[in-house]
């Protein structure tokens, strides 16, 4: 019992309680509030929590109390103990009611509040009579979106949609995410991101830069957010195959994290965009007024490394072992320094290199069912020896090592790399970079890729590249020669850095290429027949590996989780969809493709001694469905 502004408060928090998996009760939370004052003046009665008044008698709770549904996030809300029927109170700090509650966007329904609502918030007056459904808000807002013309402008009112409704946002986005993706993400979050300083609103995330060294915990409690589960960050140095984009990187962990939410189901409030300003080595960023971040060139060495390190310290100490740190377009060098620095310390995974290896390998492993043979059958050519390029061929390289049983420096004889000096062979060895020494095999040197594919003969060709149109032409053709049906993935990103487009694909190899790419490309007619490209999206494994490895509780991630995410993957596409020529499912289903990707991480975690969160749920899937967001909205008393 605590009183505050005349207010009387009574209540008992409740955390942790999950719709499905009964392992002990607990009596129901209470809460009291008496006004004793009547006046308009002020209607906020101040707490410190959001709850749920329900029967005593039926609440239930997992054995890890901190942990629950909604992506696995301590239930500080009270929401996660009530069905989506029950009526819950609209708290934040303080009750949010009449004008606030209007502009909070975690609360605010907009049209949609109830005659009740509008009564018992204070908002009579504050809104027109009407009282509309949220699916016809989506409705009005989809034809909106519709009616711009320019990608960016349909970026921008997304997210404005996102800053003032939450929950409709994101059910938006569930509902047209094959039409929504290729806006909130790849390829039109690239060009957000170039203008970023421009085009900047309400800010969102966390920026950290160098005049915060020695007080990123601090910052780090400054976020109103305290259970978080997911962290995206980046220091912008590497942005699609953009370059050097200083601060205004942040559109990435923005961008990726509505994924998390919409793909994956994970709570918005457990998600943290963060970006590390060092500096930006981008002349024109350094020369534009409008520019956002440092304006000095990037800081490195000592320096740098000392800013990473109090940084992840820092998530450590304040939000604990198991929350999940993906970093997101860093640099080659970075890159793979932090992954190799901090995988045995934190729950950290890099998209670049691991999910972008992940959704390649499922494409592939797909692939096969149209090509026929095994994994093992095949040669692989690779254009491009960086995070991606490097991350997707130690998969592949792991994948047949498995299902072989042959030594791993074996099964990487079948991988060749090309990078910009040519291919990588054993007489280059004393000037390559440490992520490229496994790739250099005995080969004579090869300058032009068209040349490596004529000597090595490949069935599958990957770019990876961040080099547009290298897929030439002679390249394609002269693939399409030596193979019935030859793999070809251009992955770079966005769609002007695609080593080559869909048409060209079909059309160089007479319609005989299986075709995917990083960034959506519309289907192509050749020779009277339609060809619908797949795309090898990120998007497919990131949010359902990320859900399994919190619904497990895992603490680090380990490779074989990546192979379980890939076979779950490729388990997904139907005949239906090979037919059409598909080797990735729609993503019209994508919340049930990451639940049983969920489903395989965490079993892959608890099987590896990973996992936390004990007992081991009996049905995986269910309890990873049972755990995702839902942006319908909720009727406030």
């Amino acid at each position: 019992m605590m009183s505050l502004n005349g207010s009387t408060f009574l209540y008992n928090p409740v955390i942790g309680v999950s719709r499905s998996y009964a392992q002990r009760r607990v009596s129901a939370p209470s809460v009291v509030v008496s006004s004793a004052s009547s006046s308009n003046a002020d209607r906020k009665a101040t707490v410190l929590m959001e709850t749920n008044l329900k029967a005593p008698a039926a609440l239930v709770i997992e054995s890890d109390s901190k942990t629950s549904v909604g992506g696995g996030v301590e239930d500080v809300y009270g929401e996660d103990s009530a069905t989506e029927e029950h009526n819950i109170t609209p708290w934040t700090v303080s009750v949010a009611s009449g004008y606030s509650l209007m502009r909070d966007p975690h609360h605010n329904k907009g049209l949609a509040f109830s005659e009740k609502e509008r009564d018992a918030h204070y908002l009579r007056g504050l809104l027109p009579p009407v009282v509309v459904s949220q699916d016809l808000q989506v409705k009005k807002l989809m034809n909106c979106i519709r009616n711009y013309q320019v990608p960016l402008q349909k970026y921008m009112a997304m997210m404005d949609y996102q800053e003032h409704n939450e929950r409709l946002f994101y059910k938006l986005l569930i509902e047209n995410v094959e039409e929504l993706l290729p806006i909130v993400y790849t390829p039109t979050v690239g060009e957000a991101c170039q203008k970023y300083g421009s085009i900047l609103g309400r800010p969102q995330g966390l920026f950290i830069s160098l005049k915060e060294k020695g007080k990123i915990l601090e910052v780090l409690k400054n976020w109103p957010e305290k259970k978080i589960q997911v962290i995206v960050v980046t220091d912008g140095e590497r942005i699609l195959g953009l370059g050097d984009l200083g601060c205004q990187g942040m559109g990435i962990p923005v961008g990726k994290l509505s994924l998390y939410t919409a793909l994956g189901g994970i709570r918005p409030s457990a998600c943290l965009p963060v970006t590390i300003d060092v500096g930006t080595n981008n002349e024109d960023l350094l020369n534009d007024e409008f520019y956002i971040g440092l304006r000095q060139r990037r800081a490195t060495g000592q320096e740098y490394a000392e800013l990473l390190h109090e940084f992840m310290s820092a998530v450590k100490q304040n939000y604990g072992e198991k929350v999940l740190i993906q970093f997101e377009d860093f640099a080659n060098h970075n890159a793979f320094d932090l992954l190799a620095k901090y995988g045995a310390t934190h729950l950290v995974f890099n998209d670049d290199i691991q999910g972008t290896a992940s959704v390649v390998l499922a494409g592939i492993m797909a692939a096969l069912k149209l090509v026929g043979g095994t994994l093992a059958d095949q040669k692989f050519l690779f254009l491009g020896a960086g995070e991606a390029g490097t991350g997707i061929a130690e998969l592949i390289a792991l994948e047949i090592s498995k299902q072989t049983n042959t030594p791993l420096e074996e099964t990487r004889k079948k991988i060749f790399l090309v990078d910009s000096k040519g291919l990588i062979v054993k007489s280059r060895l004393e000037s390559l970079q440490h992520f490229k020494k496994p790739w250099a095999h005995e080969h004579e040197p090869i300058r032009e890729l068209v040349d490596a594919v004529k000597a090595i003969k490949p069935t599958v060709l990957i770019g990876s590249s961040g080099v547009g149109r290298t897929f030439t032409k002679d390249v394609v053709e002269t693939m399409a020669s030596l193979n019935e049906k030859p793999i070809i993935f251009a992955l770079s990103n966005p769609t002007s850095q695609s080593e080559c487009t869909a048409k060209e694909a079909y059309t160089w190899s007479k319609g005989r290429a299986i075709y995917a790419s990083g960034s959506p490309f519309d289907p192509i007619e050749y020779n009277g027949k339609i060809y619908a490209s797949g795309q090898a999206n990120n998007a497919y494994i990131f949010p359902g590996f990320g859900l399994g490895l919190i619904i497990s509780g895992a603490i680090r991630v380990h490779d074989d989780m990546l192979l379980a995410a890939s076979e779950a993957l490729a388990a997904e596409v139907t005949q239906e969809n090979f037919d059409k020529g598909l080797i990735f499912p729609p993503f019209t289903n994508i919340r049930k493709i990451s639940a049983n990707i969920a489903a395989k991480v965490a079993a892959k975690a608890y099987e590896l001694g990973l996992a936390t969160r004990l007992p081991q749920p009996h049905d995986l899937v269910a309890y990873a469905e049972s755990c995702m967001y839902s942006p319908s909205y909720r009727s406030y008393r």
